[in-house]
């Protein structure tokens, strides 16, 4: 049979034109090649092109436009060629390969485990991946575009690359799984990008892509295609990372806003300059507010727009690593803000993706967040549950990140959360949980142990809710870790009377004993401590500037010795005078005063000391860790208790927060002999008075308390004391 009577496969002139408009729901049943038995039809959109040449191994092949930038040509045989495309516009001719030449990316697994709610690392599906291909004509590098939108009409992809005009890129819907899905050849790493959508109403949208793993950099808001090409070097943290035991081990945790810690720094320059003062500073953990991509910096990220882009205002996704490598190298564990619990409403983002609430709750009793004008996702549907897992399996796996502080957990797990009476509607038993949020926070706690072993989920959680930190097998919420709020609030509500006031106040500073081991607690004095106004640690403590100082010493020295794991925002480790901003750095300049040098200096040798005494942290989530020497000590403003731990020395602490000291303080003890004080608040070295002990004291035979041993101590103003047994008490 001749060329010259092979006719292209049919096509009729609505189609044609819906496909040339790119607002049909399947442009490959006619872009593309579509074989019979006898030839092979190729059309493809090229709008005011003024040639199309089809290119194979066997030659050359002209097209002839048919409708509204339609091109057809027809090549004989019945196998579909390797080919690509010549466009010439305007005399000039570039050579490109076909998107509609490829069968889909996403396979029937993939399409089942979407359906399902249950594919762990949808990010390899969805979003943009590179890919390579084979063929006659030599490999092809290209991008896989995949994005769910179930109830769009068509969906386009626009960017840099069609100047953002989509009708040569629209995408196919996979049926019913609601992914639209496009591999685009010659797009690689750099290609800016989003998804143009036609709602039900017939309505367009650009949007930003759910699953983009980079942007542009704020207030651009397009989605940018990245390749992974970093080398670990981390190899032997995450080896040892499934046996980490971080319940039975120290951990002090330095809390940073990366922006603001030290001005204009990308993620390059902190692995060198954080890694290093966390390092000297004795931290065991760093926790990162939300790195993930937000559009308003004023948010401190927990407004997140980009679930799986790190923010590009410090670089791209494998600077993020890099940090992350360099801390861990350094020993120090990673932990990193998550926000699943709501996002902000910007029009090119989440919110109303598809014309319709598809990432956020549809009931508006239900679906938006009164306090922050935010979207509330709807965490009964399979597939936003499936984006939320996957996005914490994304982080601790593609990023090596320790652990995830899920942020609002309490405005997730209660339907009534900072609503008035007939603002919100029960649930089907007449209650106020939200019990889909409830099975999501289960779901997502048991898959990130599941698959990473070794690492913390941990809540911030402001209410009683029983059970956050019990296992999920045991109907509890899953998390390994909680913050102590009430710890918190009580403590600095507390410390901000007066030293003559603390007296009657007295039940504030012990209150946290009550119910200390009721969960596994993180001690936080977090960045929401020192901001809206409250002002810095160092602003809350009462007294002149020598007070306020040996206030925060205190301070630091009762959380270090309390049960439960430590937080420390940044800047209040040498106790900055000013109130937290994220518009400029940390005040550095405050270290000028030796004072606060001082802090700095005490806070160092907390961690010191703590890391090296395991009575400390050994039973930090049970009651055998600890006991009270004297809780009564109200006019004295004195606490006094011990720490304990199996086969290692008993440490005893005394804190005093009066304003003066108290010379002959005899102090109840459960053993005899030498206790070395390894710490004192009040040491010059600190800044301090030096009341101390001058290195020990000598437990005698004199029963005080109960306990058969007591010791004279001198215990200093607006100071504490940490005193270690020198011998091991037989169990």
């Amino acid at each position: 049979m001749g060329m010259s009577t092979l006719r292209p496969v049919p096509a009729d002139d609505d189609l044609l034109r819906s496909v040339a408009n790119g607002t049909h729901y399947d442009p490959h049943c006619v872009l593309g090649a579509h074989p019979t038995d006898d030839s092979v039809t190729i059309r493809v959109v090229r709008p005011g092109a003024d040639a199309v040449v089809v290119v194979t191994a066997d030659g050359r092949t002209e097209a002839r436009h048919e409708l509204e930038g339609v091109w057809v040509a027809v090549l004989p045989g019945p196998q579909v060629p390797d080919y690509r495309l010549e466009i010439t516009y305007e005399g000039q001719t570039t050579t490109s390969d076909d998107p509609y030449r490829f069968m889909p990316t996403v396979g029937e697994v993939d399409l089942h485990l979407i359906g399902e709610g249950r594919h762990e690392q949808l990010w390899q599906v969805l979003g943009a991946n590179v890919k390579r291909f084979g063929g006659e004509l030599g490999q092809v590098t290209g991008t896989a575009f995949a994005v769910w939108a179930p109830t769009a009409r068509a969906v386009r992809l626009v960017g840099d690359f069609n100047f953002w005009q989509g009708r040569t890129h629209a995408m196919r819907s996979l049926g019913s799984s609601g992914i639209w899905e496009l591999f685009v050849p010659d797009l690689g790493p750099g290609t800016t990008y989003k998804y143009e959508i036609i709602a039900a109403d017939g309505s367009w949208r650009q949007k930003a892509d759910p699953m983009a793993r980079a942007t542009e950099v704020p207030p651009a808001t397009a989605s940018v295609v990245v390749e992974e090409d970093y080398t670990w070097t981390d190899q032997a943290w995450m080896t040892a990372r499934p046996q980490a035991d971080w319940y039975h081990s120290a951990m002090s945790i330095y809390e940073v806003h990366l922006g603001s810690w030290r001005w204009g720094r990308t993620y390059r320059q902190l692995a060198t300059e954080l890694t290093e003062y966390v390092t000297s500073m004795g931290f065991t953990h760093v926790e990162l507010m939300p790195v993930a991509e937000h559009p308003f910096g004023g948010s401190w990220g927990y407004q997140v727009s980009s679930y799986y882009a790190p923010t590009s205002r410090y670089g791209g996704p494998d600077d993020f690593r890099h940090l992350v490598d360099c801390l861990h190298n350094a020993g120090i564990g990673v932990i990193v803000d998550w926000v699943p619990a709501h996002f902000p409403k910007d029009d090119w983002s989440l919110g109303r993706f598809d014309g319709t609430a598809l990432y956020e709750d549809p009931d508006p009793m239900r679906g938006e967040h009164q306090d922050w004008g935010t979207y509330v996702f709807n965490f009964g549907r399979r597939e936003v549950r499936n984006f939320l897992v996957a996005n914490a399996t994304f982080w601790l796996e593609e990023f090596h990140v320790d652990g995830l502080r899920v942020d609002a957990v309490a405005s997730m797990l209660y339907l009534d959360y900072s609503r008035e009476a007939g603002q919100w509607r029960p649930n089907q038993f007449g209650g106020r949980e939200n019990l889909e949020a409830i099975s999501f926070v289960q779901e997502a706690n048991a898959t990130s142990y599941r698959r990473s072993p070794g690492i913390l989920m941990i809540a911030e959680e402001s209410t009683a809710w029983p059970g956050v930190t019990r296992p999920t097998s045991a109907d509890g919420l899953g998390f390994g870790l909680k913050w102590n709020m009430g710890w918190m609030n009580d403590t600095l509500r507390y410390l901000q009377e007066s030293p003559i006031n603390r007296r009657y106040h007295h039940n504030e500073i012990t209150f946290s004993m009550v119910y200390a081991f009721s969960e596994q607690y993180v001690l936080p004095l977090s960045h929401d401590e020192v901001v809206h106004g409250k002002g810095s640690i160092y602003g809350r403590m009462p007294g002149d500037h020598w007070q306020r100082l040996a206030g925060c010493r205190a301070l630091y020295l009762f959380q270090w010795t309390h049960p439960g794991k430590k937080l420390l925002f940044m800047g209040s480790e040498y106790a900055q005078g000013g109130e937290w901003t994220e518009k400029h750095e940390l005040d550095w300049f405050t270290l000028d005063d030796p004072g606060h040098q001082g802090v700095r200096d005490c806070v160092r040798d907390l961690n010191q000391v703590y890391r090296n005494t395991p009575a400390l942290w050994l039973r930090d989530h049970t009651p055998d860790g600890f006991e009270w020497l004297d809780s009564d000590a109200a006019d004295r403003n004195l606490l006094a208790y011990l720490r304990k731990g199996p086969d290692t020395p008993t440490v005893a602490v005394v804190v005093n927060f009066a304003g003066v000291p108290h010379d002959d303080y005899r102090l109840p003890l459960p053993s005899g002999g030498v206790w070395r004080e390894v710490l004192n608040t009040d040491s010059p070295l600190y800044g301090g008075s030096g009341v101390g002990n001058v290195g020990d004291v000598q437990a005698e035979p004199v029963p005080h308390y109960g306990r058969p041993y007591s010791a004279t101590v001198r215990v200093p103003p607006l100071g504490g004391i940490i005193l270690v047994a020198d011998s091991v008490e037989p169990a």
